[in-house]
């Protein structure tokens, strides 16, 4: 039994001091580890502290200069926005200033067509093809010309309008996304490390998910600035334009209704000098045909005339054909009844031939009259048209300058 039981062994007196010295050893050096990490440690937690004292400050400035920034760009933004907003009220001006200066030459139009068309109703020799004429067609010509100037213009200002409302839209919407980002950034401004329900947010990287450069931030905005700028320029210039052409066609379409009205002026003067011409004719025509109706009653009456001495001498040589005899003589009696009757023969022979060439000649000055007669209508019908229609229907256009 005794053998079965095995007591622990014992140690000696030196290795039970050699073995509390290496504790102590152990311990002290322990200590020592120990000591030398907590203030490895405390000067740790100072120089991590004044690193993030001095980080947190160089982000709190950052932070300001890029709101600062935001503030800068939001400016000029703004500013360029307000120039270009006004730019695109006045060129909207400028359009109506079109628009009704479009409408403008459709009074005009109508009634340069209906002259042209009241003008083919003349009739006759007087259907010609005139200055009057020439100067309604090229009126004509030169308001085509100009409503289609106005028209390319007008479809130019919309365009233009167009692209300002585009630069507009880019100005608002990047003044929108700095809005949103300086109060973002502004609002981290205000937190600190007492700031309420702060969080950890995980899957934070370096980029942060940014989508541009500092450097393709400020070159957006000033990329949006310049074409804004283009565009206000493009509308200044192009609302210069918009004066010289409306100035320029004013005076083009007023010129020309003023050649166009002397040139019917001077037409209706010569219908009425040839008028005046054709009636003073005429009226010597009627007093021709009422001499010559006058001669004509005359030669018919000394024909009448000559029918009793031709009879008193056929008479009479019949009569003395009945001597008896020997007297039946051609003494000079019967030779000169038998030239009177021949005498009045040949004056009766030249009083018609001069009969029938009165007729004739009054034949012709009744249809000279006729014909005088129905150019004076168509004188009356061209004046009519010119003077009555045209030039008053032409005194109701007005030619504004917008």
């Amino acid at each position: 039994m005794a053998r079965l039981v095995q007591l622990p062994p014992k140690f000696l007196p030196h290795e039970w001091h050699l073995a509390n010295k290496n504790r102590y050893s152990n311990a002290e050096a322990q200590r020592s580890r120990s000591e030398r990490l907590i203030a490895a440690s405390q000067r740790l937690v100072e120089e991590t502290e004044k690193a993030t004292r001095i980080s947190q400050r160089d982000v709190q400035k950052k932070l300001e200069q890029r709101i600062e920034d935001i503030r800068f760009w939001k400016q000029e933004l703004d500013n360029k926005l307000e120039d270009i907003v006004n730019e695109t009220e006045v060129l909207l001006t400028y359009r109506t200033r079109l628009e009704k200066a479009m409408e403008n030459c459709a009074g005009p139009l109508a009634v340069t067509q209906q002259c042209l068309a009241e003008r083919e109703k003349r009739v006759a020799i007087d259907l010609v093809h005139d200055a009057a004429e020439r100067e309604l067609i090229k009126e004509l010509e030169v308001i085509h010309a100009v409503s289609a100037l106005l028209q390319r213009t007008l479809e130019q200002t919309n365009e233009q309008i167009r692209l300002n409302r585009s630069a507009k839209y880019y100005l608002e919407k990047d003044l929108k996304d700095k809005f949103q980002a300086q109060k973002i950034d502004g609002l981290c401004t205000v937190l600190s490390n007492n700031t309420a329900d702060l969080g950890y947010t995980a899957g934070i990287s370096m980029n942060g998910g940014s989508v541009s450069t500092p450097e393709d931030w400020e070159n957006f905005s000033n990329v949006n600035i310049l074409k804004a700028e283009k565009q206000k320029n493009n509308s200044l210039t192009l609302r210069g334009l918009i004066d010289n052409i409306l100035l320029q066609t004013a005076e083009d379409l007023s010129q020309q209704r003023e050649t166009t009205d002397l040139a019917l002026r001077n037409r209706v003067r010569e219908t009425k000098a040839a008028k005046g011409k054709l009636e003073e004719h005429l009226g010597k025509v009627m007093e021709q045909i009422t001499s010559q109706e006058k001669n004509i009653d005359l030669l018919k009456k000394a024909i009448a005339n000559k029918e009793a001495p031709m009879k008193v001498a056929q008479t009479r040589l019949e009569t003395r054909t009945q001597r008896p005899n020997v007297e039946l003589c051609r003494d000079p009696a019967q030779h000169r009844l038998f030239s009177e009757v021949q005498e009045i023969t040949s004056n009766v022979e030249r009083l018609s031939e001069t009969l029938h060439q009165a007729e004739a000649e009054l034949r012709g000055l009744v249809r000279n009259q006729l014909s005088l007669e129905e150019e004076i209508q168509v004188k009356s019908n061209t004046l009519y048209i010119d003077e009555v229609l045209c030039m008053q229907l032409r005194e109701t256009v007005a030619i504004n300058s917008f």
